[in-house]
């Protein structure tokens, strides 16, 4: 209890502080939950002593459920000092804010559990007891996991953690001498851990987006007018399209949960597996092309009605 509370309050603030200067998709949980799990790990292996094989499966698990206790508490002060920035930033009434938050966590604690039950029974997580060939990846959690289990089967690669910091420490001074030498040249240390252990599958697209939001924003700024009004055109299309998707993840995996089938859905048979990818990447090419043009048209649109610079038009 001690432990959580301590640490707890340190990653509450440290989360805290980044979600409001970056928010919280940018904020390190990954990084601060892998030394909140060695540090648990030595401080139960310290006070426990030597363990057995069995015992240490049950080590293991205490230290998981501390872990993620302490995820929770990151996680909550993520979102609740984003929620609090942009509500300053709009004028919202602090305590009311608040209340809501409060709503909000009791909603999440009732609504995500059954959503991740729905999700294992109908694909199962990679590395748990009984996922399949196409269980869904978890890499932070499997990291998480063999950083506990290494710790108590004295078999951690502490070299490879030591490497791993010299490299951080190297990339955070690139960092900060090339920020002064060239504010357009950067090498964020976030970005360089997150591509290293996430997989390409997870990264790639991240990219694309930045890509595609770059050119967009470019646009933006070439045909004037209200910049800001347009720019935050686009973030309404983009967050539609991360929340949608996830929307029709949760439903997906509903349907395969209560049928038994992962290809209920299907349109076409096995054999046109390869050729339903790239019919798939196209028609995603088409969708966000089109989506960038409707947004384009709603810009103008907007500008039109209402003339008047935002204050954050540049």
């Amino acid at each position: 209890v001690l432990f959580i509370f301590v640490i707890g309050m340190v990653i509450a603030a440290v989360c805290g502080y980044m979600a409001g200067l970056i928010g919280s998709s940018n904020s390190p949980i990954s990084g601060v939950g892998i030394l909140a799990v060695i540090i648990a790990a030595l401080l139960i292996k310290f006070v426990y002593g030597a363990a057995d094989p069995q015992q240490s499966t049950i080590l293991v698990a205490f230290t998981l459920f501390a872990t993620a206790i302490v995820f929770g508490v990151a996680t909550i002060s993520n979102d609740n000092l984003q929620d609090l920035k942009t509500g300053q930033l709009v004028g919202a009434t602090p305590w009311k804010q608040q209340v809501a938050l409060i709503v909000g966590v009791c909603f999440g604690s009732l609504v995500i559990p059954p959503i991740l039950g729905v999700m294992n029974t109908a694909f199962g997580f990679a590395g748990a007891p009984g996922a399949g060939a196409d269980a869904l990846p978890a890499p932070q959690a499997s990291l998480i996991s063999e950083l506990a289990k290494g710790v108590f089967g004295n078999d951690l690669n502490w070299s490879m953690l030591g490497i791993g910091a010299a490299i951080g420490a190297v990339v955070i001074v690139i960092d900060e001498f090339s920020g002064r030498v060239n504010k357009k040249v950067a090498l964020p240390p976030l970005a360089v851990g997150m591509g290293m252990y996430l997989p390409m599958s997870v990264t790639l697209m991240i990219t694309v987006g930045a890509i595609l939001g770059h050119i967009y924003n470019k646009w933006c700024e070439r045909v004037g007018g209200d910049v800001g009004q347009k720019k935050r055109i686009g973030v309404l299309v983009a967050t539609g399209l991360i929340v949608g998707e996830a929307l029709w993840n949760v439903v997906y995996a509903a349907i395969v949960a209560s049928t038994g089938d992962d290809g209920v859905l299907s349109i076409v048979g096995d054999g046109w597996a390869n050729g339903s990818q790239i019919v798939g990447v196209i028609a995603f090419v088409i969708v966000v092309l089109g989506m960038y043009k409707v947004t384009e048209i709603l810009a103008k649109r907007s500008e039109e009605t209402d003339p008047s610079p935002h204050p954050d038009a540049k």
